[in-house]
């Protein structure tokens, strides 16, 4: 007796492109060997592991590629070719391996916030997830660049974490949302906030169609690459490269321009090509002419 076919309650455009996901390979990446039990601890691991092997960069839109959000892209660029994502990129292919080991995963867009007050309405438009893992919803972010969380936190009003020496506090917004904060400096500085409506791929596309092509994205005007570690914190932005340490001010590099591509590899893993290390070394050179122009005329 032939088995009776039975149709998945959601359309393929509410579900992520688990079929098509090469496991093995992306386990390969991040380096991850423990526990695929979909637990509460295999979440947390593999949220380090993915964090320490893969970095938040934009060099595909710098050097005038396009940023794909379909799973083949996706693998193709972050585990395949070992470059690095930001928010969207990242978060979706991390969804889609929770999916993959049997989490009950949902994709959220935040209004980022980034130190403004928690009652300025910001754009949507930032990728993060929320799994539930035995009965209750945790917040999942690998694509917040190098200030997020490292590990899950749980969806509770005055929670408040330590993941390491980085410390996190979730509350309710003024506007009725879920508020993330992280303590800087002895302050809670406030990183976004998001609704419980859930998000799917076609939303995702819509924001990283504008984020990665509209003039005034930052992503768009200028280089970035960054590093969530556990214990040091990396962030670059054009030719400025500052790092972290817990409980103290940052650190300030200036790079010159032939340093960047040995920068990128050396402090973030990503090895360029040389189409994009020529198109980044004649930005850099342009960056710093601009620079040098600006000091000699006292701005």
């Amino acid at each position: 007796m032939q088995a009776e076919t039975i149709d998945h309650p959601l359309h393929e455009s509410a579900r992520w492109e688990t079929p098509a996901l090469d496991l093995e390979a992306y386990l390969a990446r991040v380096g991850y060997r423990g526990d695929l039990t979909p637990s509460l601890e295999t979440l947390k691991a593999l949220q380090q592991a993915h964090l320490a092997a893969v970095p938040f960069e934009n060099l595909e839109i710098i050097t005038g590629g396009e940023i794909r959000l379909d799973l083949e892209s996706l693998q193709d660029k972050l585990v395949r070719r070992r470059s690095g994502g930001y928010c969207h990129e990242q978060n979706i292919l991390f969804a889609t391996v929770l999916d993959r080991l049997g989490f009950d995963v949902e994709g959220r867009s935040a209004r980022m916030l980034m130190g403004d007050d928690e009652r300025v309405v910001t754009p949507l438009g930032h990728t993060m997830l929320v799994v539930k893992v035995a009965g209750r919803d945790w917040l999942i972010d690998v694509g917040v660049g190098n200030i997020g969380p490292r590990e899950p936190i749980l969806l509770e009003a005055g929670n408040e974490v330590s993941h390491g020496p980085w410390e996190y506090r979730l509350e309710r917004s003024p506007l009725g949302y879920w508020l993330l904060r992280h303590r800087r400096h002895g302050d809670w500085f406030n990183l976004y906030q998001f609704s419980d409506e859930p998000y799917y791929r076609a939303d995702f596309a819509e924001y990283n169609y504008l984020v990665s092509h509209h003039p005034a994205s930052p992503f768009v005007r200028r280089i970035v690459a960054q590093h969530n570690g556990a214990e040091l914190r990396l962030a670059l932005t054009d030719l400025e490269l500052k790092v972290f340490r817990p409980g103290s001010e940052p650190e300030l590099h200036q790079i010159a321009a032939g340093e960047l591509a040995g920068v990128l590899h050396e402090r973030f893993g990503l090895k360029l090509t040389p189409e994009q290390e020529s198109i980044l070394l004649r930005r850099a050179e342009t960056l710093a002419e601009t620079s040098s122009e600006g000091e000699q005329l006292g701005t």
